[in-house]
């Protein structure tokens, strides 16, 4: 599927300058589905933690199954129904214990990038029926800010060189190959619908190029 103009620009919102990113610490963390080990980063710059989560030897030179998340706290924390990001999160930890292996790198970069109460401004503008790329674009933003280069000195530091990606965004797949990540599958990662994401879940699809 060829991506649209408007996912075609995106795509260099997905990879900006680059930033540095300092490993901090790891730990165990015993979740439902298995005892994970949790590694924090943190961007100098800025003060901004990221961490990864992984489980099972990641850097034994297979593929990793893998998910690139970032942070949303009304769907990861306060279970919103207006996004996928809630599921999905959990989704990926548990194929991740089913396999026994595998890595999830939790960015935070709330609302695709413009921060919290951006998104908290982008979702009033929804309400008044604007989709999801026109309310970021009112704001000044682009549909999709995130920086995804902060995974490479994750990725380096956990020593994994290729991924079996669970995304429905082809555009991740794009930044990963682009910092020289080798992606040797896309893992389909479909959440039910419900009237409250429908719109959403469209919006993803026509204008930011995502498959489901």
């Amino acid at each position: 599927m060829k991506p649209s103009l408007a996912s075609a620009t995106a795509i260099s919102a997905l990879v900006p300058t680059e930033s540095e990113l300092d490993y901090a610490t790891s730990c165990e963390l015993p979740m439902p589905w298995a005892t994970f080990r949790l590694h924090a980063f943190v961007e100098p710059a800025t003060g901004k933690e990221h961490v990864a989560i992984t489980l099972g030897d990641v850097a034994n030179g297979e593929p990793v199954l893998a998910r690139i998340h970032s942070e949303c706290l009304t769907g990861d924390a306060l279970f919103s129904l207006r996004c996928d990001c809630g599921p999905q999160l959990e989704a990926a930890l548990k194929k991740i214990a089913e396999e026994g292996r595998g890595a999830l790198f939790y960015l935070r970069q709330e609302g695709r990038g413009i921060g919290l109460v951006n998104k908290i401004r982008a979702y009033q503008l929804q309400d008044a029926g604007a989709d999801t790329v026109e309310a970021n674009e009112a704001l000044g933003f682009k549909p999709d800010q995130r920086n995804y280069k902060l995974c490479k000195p994750m990725l380096q530091h956990l020593q994994i060189s290729s991924l079996r990606l669970m995304t429905n965004n082809p555009r991740k797949i794009t930044a990963m190959e682009q910092l020289g990540l080798k992606v040797v599958e896309r893992v389909p990662l479909v959440i039910t619908r419900n009237p409250f994401n429908e719109r959403y879940l469209t919006t993803k699809a026509a204008k930011l190029g995502h498959l489901f």
